[in-house]
């Protein structure tokens, strides 16, 4: 699994994902990221590779999660 940047524009690219969900009602945007992550596992191909993704994003999830109040990141230890 690869963790190091990859993508050329990742700005560019974090825009074009938050503009697609733009007028979108809370399922509909859900569904559109569902779509997303099917899509892109699908050109990943690597069974092994995605579920080592699935895992480092559970994980990741447990480190990290967003100050409501602030919108600041707040890293867990462990």
């Amino acid at each position: 699994m690869r963790t190091d940047p990859n993508i050329p524009d990742p700005d560019g690219f974090n825009e074009a994902w938050l503009c697609a969900h733009e007028g979108l009602a809370d399922d509909a945007s859900a569904d559109l990221d569902t779509r997303l992550v099917l899509l892109l596992a699908n050109q990943i191909g690597d069974q092994q590779v995605l579920l080592e993704c699935i895992a480092e994003a559970r994980a990741s999830c447990s480190r990290v999660r967003q100050d409501a109040a602030t919108g600041a990141a707040i890293v867990h230890a462990g």
